[in-house]
């Protein structure tokens, strides 16, 4: 049993935690670059721009609020007014008013943002196959499954504070 003078210092972290760390550090910003460079190299969008293009293609009438992107994407809102605003000028995305409520607005799917998800999908979605189920046995898919289930549960029970408020 460990007593207070055995038990590790919570500030700091362990030989073998450090590893870990360090090597679950590598492979989350691995993954999230690979699949960046897939996309911008193949389709010319970035993975910024594909989770905000799939949140809307999701959405009833492929349209959502300022601040259901912000709900859907985690970012604060002024990411994901200055993203709506680079998609804009490259007409993947149009903002309308909306009617139901003066301060928001409306952010829309266009054609061409459609075309751009659905050309970019199947290349993505192979991508994501090769490095994360292929490399991995059943099992460890399912050890991975449970692992990010877990540490999701944790990082929910954080008291983080939310994004900024957003009325849009």
């Amino acid at each position: 049993m460990a007593t207070v003078r055995t038990r590790p210092d919570p500030r700091k972290l362990t030989d073998d935690e450090l590893e870990l760390f360090r090597a679950f550090h590598l492979m989350r910003r691995g993954f999230d670059r690979t699949l960046d460079a897939q996309l911008q190299h193949d389709d010319g969008i970035s993975i910024s721009e594909l989770e905000v293009l799939m949140a809307l293609v999701r959405s009833p009438g492929r349209r959502l609020r300022v601040r259901d992107l912000v709900e859907s994407t985690g970012w604060e809102k002024s990411r994901v007014s200055h993203q709506v605003t680079r998609m804009a000028s490259r007409g993947l995305v149009e903002r309308q008013e909306c009617a139901e409520d003066r301060r928001a607005t409306w952010i829309h799917l266009t054609g061409e943002g459609r075309r751009v998800v659905v050309r970019a999908l199947p290349k993505h979605s192979a991508t994501i196959r090769r490095i994360l189920f292929d490399a991995l046995s059943t099992e460890q898919q399912d050890a991975l499954l449970g692992i990010a289930r877990t540490m999701n549960t944790a990082i929910s029970d954080e008291d983080c504070p939310a994004p900024e408020d957003c009325d849009d």
